[in-house]
């Protein structure tokens, strides 16, 4: 059976043994789901349903239901948790990776959080307060500080025993190598350990040019190291470079999501931590700032229109054709921006090879201006029946997509540079040119050659 019909299939049960009540045979089938599985099942629920699966779930398979938790999401899944007494969350997080449970300790409220941290505290918080103590979405944060490494004392064969003898190892494709002082020196992958003989000292089979993470990387930096690199997981150290943690590929997964889903938000204006079912009064505050500097480019373009009243009196075709202008260029920028922005993520894209981009994207810009305009040209002229107002739009909208283009280009690099994310500050500023170029262009061109309009008024 295809997955998403097997979903569908469960998705279905749950909610009918939810409807008849026959709870015995709801926790049967849950049980039976794979954590990845029943975080979907969930999501498909309405929100007392969800509670109702998942709380039936907590009370009989709390690893279980921690493990599908996670792979619903931090966020939503504190929400699930919201209601329950801090000395249960305690023991149900305990059951959890350090790394999981101080990414869902860190959304709790900040009391419910300090009284399980401190509950927890009698048996192994300590992992976990560490890593709340480094900033969020750096390697430090979201590393598993539970890291299985041998001494480059040991043999092949002596490693192999003390691998054999460890329960707890998260990662075992790659064997990291360290000093008595628990300095990284290498890293030794499970299939050269086992090919070697037994009596083979790690120190010459280990790599020694191995990529590692320091706890303030970045976590988009750590994923492109990953993905750059093809590995499966990733060492963290601090900055006496000692081995302090692991990250693995499924974790880099995840960033990949996140950041990725944050971009897109941000480019539309929206909170990277927004979702679906957010309320209302959240939603609207959080994205009332980007419409309010929105209404500002917005008020910026009205004044160039008002600049050019008096040609507009004169010419009224040009109220109709002028938004024509710069919804093209705002197209257009939104284009490249999309292009750029993802360049920049990914570390394509840098100051150094900008002039490339630039040059790339003003022949884009150019090309795409000649060809929209020649089409806009004889709409205007079918409109207006003037061939001097098709010729104004079509040059208006070859400006005002080449000015789309380039600076599409140059400011997220630009904001890059400063420090400033360019998914979040870009479109602002981009919007405003492409509006008020386009109308600048536009109403500029028919105005000095007004003389050859003014029949059409």
């Amino acid at each position: 059976m295809p997955f998403q019909r097997r979903i569908d299939v469960v998705l279905d049960s749950v909610k009918r043994l939810q409807r008849i009540g026959a709870s015995a045979n709801l926790l049967n089938l849950l049980q039976k789901q794979r954590p990845a599985d029943l975080a979907e099942v969930l999501g498909e629920l309405s929100d007392k349903n969800r509670h109702d699966a998942f709380n039936l779930l907590l009370d009989r398979d709390s690893r279980l239901a921690m493990e599908a938790l996670m792979e619903y999401g931090v966020e939503p899944g504190a929400g699930l948790l919201a209601d329950q007494p801090p000395e249960r969350l305690a023991l149900w997080l305990l059951d959890l990776p350090s790394d999981d449970a101080a990414a869902l300790i860190d959304e709790l409220p900040e009391d419910v959080s300090a009284a399980v941290l401190e509950r927890m505290r009698p048996h192994e918080s300590g992992e976990v307060e560490n890593l709340l103590e480094y900033d969020e979405q750096t390697a430090g944060r979201i590393m598993n500080p539970t890291v299985f490494a041998l001494s480059e004392e040991l043999t092949a064969g002596e490693a192999i025993h003390a691998l054999q003898g460890s329960r707890e190892v998260e990662m075992v494709f790659y064997l990291y190598v360290v000093d008595e002082r628990r300095h990284l020196v290498g890293v030794v992958s499970l299939r050269r350990l086992l090919l070697v003989a037994p009596e083979t000292p790690l120190q010459r089979i280990m790599t020694t040019d191995l990529i590692s993470a320091r706890v303030d990387t970045d976590q988009e930096e750590v994923a492109q190291h990953v993905a750059n690199y093809n590995l499966l997981a990733i060492p963290v150290v601090d900055e006496e470079n000692k081995l302090v943690g692991i990250i693995t590929v499924d974790d880099v997964i995840d960033i990949i999501k996140d950041e990725a889903t944050e971009d897109l938000y941000r480019l539309a204006g929206v909170s990277g931590d927004e979702h679906v079912f957010t309320p209302a009064g959240e939603s609207a505050r959080k994205r009332l700032p980007w419409l309010a500097m929105n209404l500002v480019t917005a008020a910026l373009a009205a004044f160039v229109v008002r600049a050019f009243q008096a040609t507009i009196d004169e010419v009224v075709m040009l109220a109709v054709l002028m938004t024509i202008v710069a919804s093209m260029g705002g197209n257009a920028a939104t284009q490249t921006l999309t292009v750029i922005v993802r360049a920049i993520a990914l570390g394509e894209l840098t100051w150094g090879n900008s002039r490339k981009a630039v040059l790339k994207e003003a022949v884009v810009g150019l090309g795409n201006g000649l060809a929209l305009g020649t089409v806009g040209a004889l709409v205007a002229w079918l409109l207006s029946g003037n061939v001097y107002l098709g010729a104004i739009l079509a040059l208006a909208m070859v400006i005002n997509l080449l000015v789309a283009a380039v600076a599409a280009t140059l400011i997220p690099i630009a904001l890059r540079a400063l420090k400033v994310d360019p998914a979040l500050a870009s479109a602002v500023f981009i919007t405003t040119l492409t509006d008020v170029f386009g109308f600048f262009a536009f109403l500029g061109l028919a105005t000095v050659f007004l003389p050859y309009l003014e029949r059409l008024g």
